[in-house]
């Protein structure tokens, strides 16, 4: 075969493949179209999960006659006045979304500028552009495709059903709404509507974006999450990110945006993970919408047509910002829980509610734990004295005590159920604490402040060095870290080419498959670009450790005891939670109480 030109139809369509993988490529090409054009409201209707009909409407600026035709070529853009790929401030820079939609689709677009008095249409068939002619529309912009992937039909028998291709483009439009509050956007499917929300334009911006964030992802995840705002070298994060006991069973509802642009970035959404290490297991995910302002210079757009995807010149100084950031509101939370605590303990005393509470969290992740040592006796003996009378079952009632600590967060404790559970009074209502969760995350703390004292991670020499065979790359990486590693108490060198030596190990991790480790930690630096497996396996240990050590269910407190362990908590960061997510306590308002009995 000789080497010839492919046709521009062919093109088109190749391109289109890169840029429109389905309806919701689509929508948030057009979308973003319409937010570069100034609109103040997006609409978008769509019907047959998208292959009938994607309407988009907006009140932008618009189009006259001359750039209608140009729109619907090939790398024609109004959005790189001085052709500069480095400083991109737009959604759009390439010219592509509108041929490429319309060498697979009906296409037709209809504009109007803004201080025009006459509007036009354009159409494109499968490729085939037809010519201009007058219409009638307010100032902005409506584009219409229908039969979207008609003019390639293989690229159909990919598309989910109709309800799947509609939840994709509902989630691209939230992603999109949560960027711009001060956009009103809709999308509806011909019969009901999906999404509404009105402009935030009248607030100050962090109310404008809660507000947001309440209408699109629910005001639950609004109540409880903490707002997050921090700088660090030009470079400045703000948003919100929920409570750990506010967890969800996948990464669904975690929105990140880099210059108000929405992406999906693996470095962005590893850093939230290590952010949240201590206080979730691994099957569970918070929710967040954070939004990064960053110089255009310094990340690079321009990685993939779907423009999804972000690099950054410093990946390590965004990494280490979320994480700061977000582990600083998380300390600033104290002993704080979730709203939907006390809501999922009142839903079950209501037998025909199902809802499952978001918190219930299947414990471990499968590392083994070394045996109970005195490192953990040393660091985690709490000055608790059981009474001679245990008597299991029974409530233990408090000794006379003067109500002075009843407006402490936690109140005054006034007895222990099934010598598990505190029960606590506040001035307007109760709380239920479980005093093993509780013990354990307050043992977990004492034990990272312990570790941090002595300097590092404590290590343990092998007696016999291991040697680890990996790829070039594999080893290179691993040697370039081997600082960083040596701090968590990993000694490792280089070992000629690739491999590389171990000689000590933490000695937190006991026995462990060291090949096993290195290799996975030289995957987590290739991905995140930095030591975040071995911290992991370190934390997951200190609270094994913690819960081996932390006082038992089925063992009577005194008094003393009870009011210690309350008071310490309400002293101790992330005492709200115990270290794999679920709550240690549960506060009921007595209106909450009152309506149980019904009298309210």
């Amino acid at each position: 075969m000789r080497i010839r030109r492919l046709s521009e139809s062919t093109v088109n369509r190749i391109a289109a493949g890169e840029v429109v993988e389905r309806p919701a490529s689509a929508v948030k090409e057009l979308a973003e179209n319409a937010l570069d054009a100034g609109a103040a409201r997006v609409d978008v209707v769509v019907e047959g999960g998208g292959r009938g009909l994607i309407r988009v409407a907006d009140d932008g600026f618009g189009m006259d006659a001359d750039e209608l035709a140009l729109a619907v070529e090939r790398h024609a853009t109004s959005k790189l006045p001085d052709d500069d790929l480095e400083a991109i401030a737009s959604f759009g820079f390439r010219g592509e979304a509108l041929p490429s939609i319309g060498s697979v689709a009906r296409l037709e677009i209809v504009s109007r500028a803004r201080g025009s008095a006459q509007a036009w249409a354009i159409r494109v068939d499968g490729g085939r552009v037809q010519p201009i002619e007058p219409a009638a529309i307010n100032a902005g912009t409506r584009v219409e495709v229908h039969d979207l992937f008609y003019a390639t039909p293989a690229r159909l028998k990919f598309l989910k059903s109709e309800q799947a291709e509609f939840q994709a483009i509902a989630d691209v439009m939230r992603r999109l709404a949560l960027s711009h509050p001060q956009v009103a956007f809709s999308l509806s499917d011909g019969n009901r509507t999906a999404l509404r929300v009105t402009a935030e334009n009248t607030l100050d911006a962090e109310t404008a974006r809660r507000n947001r964030i309440a209408a699109v992802i629910g005001r639950d995840f609004a109540d409880n999450a903490l707002a997050i705002a921090a700088d660090r070298e030009g470079i400045r994060l703000t948003g919100f990110a929920s409570l750990p006991t506010y967890a969800r069973a996948t990464a669904a509802h975690q929105y990140l945006f880099v210059n108000g642009r929405p992406v999906k970035d693996k470095l962005l959404t590893g850093a939230v993970r290590g952010a949240y290490a201590d206080f979730l297991a691994r099957d569970r995910h918070p929710a967040v919408a954070l939004y990064l302002e960053i110089d255009g210079r310094s990340v690079d757009v321009n990685v993939h047509p779907a423009k999804a995807e972000v690099r950054f010149r410093d990946p390590g100084l965004v990494r280490g910002l979320i994480v700061g950031a977000l582990r600083h509101a998380l300390g600033a939370a104290g002993h704080r829980a979730s709203t939907t605590v006390a809501g999922a303990a009142l839903g079950a005393f209501r037998p025909t509610e199902l809802s499952r509470p978001s918190y219930a969290l299947p414990f471990g992740n499968g590392f083994t734990a070394p045996a109970r040592s005195s490192l953990a006796e040393r660091t985690a003996a709490y000055a608790f004295q059981a009474p001679m009378d245990a008597n299991p079952g029974v409530a233990t009632t408090a000794v006379a005590h003067e109500d002075d600590d009843i407006d402490r967060p936690l109140g005054v404790p006034r007895g222990q159920l099934h010598l598990t559970y505190i029960v606590a009074e506040t001035r307007d209502g109760l709380v239920l604490v479980d005093q093993h969760a509780a013990h354990e995350r307050l043992v977990y703390e004492r034990m990272k402040k312990a570790m941090a004292a002595d300097g590092g991670v404590r290590r343990q020499v092998l007696l016999l060095p291991e040697v680890v065979e990996l790829d070039d790359g594999a080893a290179a990486r691993i040697a370039a870290k081997a600082d960083d590693l040596a701090r968590l108490g990993l000694v490792v060198e280089a070992f000629g080419h690739g491999a590389v030596v171990v000689r000590e190990v933490p000695a937190l991790l006991g026995k462990l498959d060291v090949p096993g480790l290195i290799r996975d930690l030289g995957d987590e630096i290739a991905e995140l670009g930095d030591a975040f497996a071995l911290d992991e396996k370190l934390a997951h240990v200190c609270g094994t450790l913690a819960c081996h050590s932390a006082v038992r269910a089925g063992r009577r407190l005194t008094y003393p005891e009870m009011d210690a362990l309350l008071r310490e908590m309400e002293a101790t960061p992330h005492s709200g939670q115990c270290n794999h997510g679920r709550p240690t306590y549960v506060e009921l308002k007595l209106a909450d109480v009152e309506r149980l009995f019904g009298r309210r």
